[in-house]
């Protein structure tokens, strides 16, 4: 008999123990993004390959550029937040020359001072982050996409600080934009899941006591924790005036639950072990799974926090493309 009347953050991050061979979900196609040609993206599996996390996000970010350079869409890249297109008697002291030698197109920075970012990136580096049903867990694919967006930004000059997180705080890096620090981020980013359970709320109330400048904080989660407290803390860093854009992480697996064959499952961050009879589990496993998920959205809902679904084979120029959507969804709500 299954036990179902547990909460499904609890058990649903869990490996398989009995399992016979390698279970590969099969890729889905991304939805495509405005002013990019599909074709131009990174399949996943390829890109996990490369050992190193700043190869990996250069890639990503200088691919994506690339792409949206190579597209005869271009509305997209003009909206970006901090740049408009050169018109005839723009001061030229404010062209960006590093943007015009990767795309070709000469575009003004807005003043400095008053649009740098300060950015926080909060990263789940718990245990249920080290599942994964494709040759790379989702701590790896969370990772890289936290890193892609520290390389993107401090490209473009902004304040990059890092909470990296289990049950509590394990690492934070305050927000910089000097030399050096980049690689700091991504080495604090390539450590392993530690972590024996997932401590947002923990987390957010450390984020509370240390952060005392406005900003925007990026949370980069599976999610598969309590939700009891996370409205009230998420909802502290909204009501003191920061931006607060959510990336939820989940494997393909934890979506469709593909299993055929009974097998004994663990819980990565309890160790509990459940013996599971996928015929008999799987209509009232993907039923809580999708009330947790459900709960998650309508608690970003509520605080205006932007949420981002993503599972680990979508390729993370979406993903970047979400985030510089938001970004000018922001910048045109402060203008009106």
């Amino acid at each position: 008999m299954i036990e179902m009347c547990r909460p499904v953050p609890q058990w649903i991050h869990c490996n398989l123990l009995s399992a016979k061979g390698s279970m590969m979900a099969s890729a889905r196609s991304a939805p495509p993004v405005a002013g990019y040609p599909p074709a131009s993206f990174i399949d996943p599996v390829t890109l996990m390959q490369i050992q190193s996390l700043e190869l990996r996000a250069k890639a990503v970010v200088e691919g994506f550029f690339t792409g949206l350079h190579r597209s005869p869409y271009h509305g997209f890249s003009v909206e970006f937040t901090e740049y408009r297109q050169y018109v005839p008697g723009d001061d030229l002291r404010y062209l960006d020359w590093r943007l015009y030698a990767r795309s070709d197109r000469y575009y003004i920075k807005r003043f400095e001072d008053e649009t740098n970012l300060l950015c926080h990136l909060l990263v789940d580096n718990s245990r249920s982050m080290s599942y994964g049903s494709l040759p790379y867990t989702k701590a790896d694919y969370g990772k890289t996409l936290a890193g892609t967006l520290a390389y993107f930004l401090h490209s473009q000059r902004d304040a990059v600080g890092l909470f990296r997180f289990s049950s509590d705080v394990d690492e934070y890096l305050p927000p910089r934009y000097r030399a050096g620090h980049l690689r700091r981020v991504l080495i604090s980013l390539d450590q392993q899941p530690q972590g024996t359970s997932t401590g947002i709320v923990a987390a957010l109330e450390r984020v509370a006591e240390v952060v005392r400048r406005r900003g925007l904080f990026v949370l980069i989660t599976d999610f598969l924790a309590p939700l009891d407290q996370l409205e009230s803390r998420l909802g502290y860093l909204r009501a003191t005036g920061n931006e607060v854009a959510a990336f939820q992480i989940v494997d393909p697996a934890e979506l469709d639950f593909p299993f055929t064959e009974s097998a004994l499952f663990v819980d990565a961050e309890t160790g509990r072990e459940v013996y599971v009879d996928p015929q008999v589990g799987r209509k009232q496993y993907q039923q809580k799974f999708e009330k947790h998920q459900n709960d998650v959205a309508q608690c970003c809902e509520r605080l205006g926090v932007q949420l981002t679904r993503l599972t680990t084979d979508t390729p993370l120029e979406q993903a970047l493309a979400e985030f510089l959507r938001t970004r000018v969804r922001v910048t045109q709500t402060r203008r009106k």
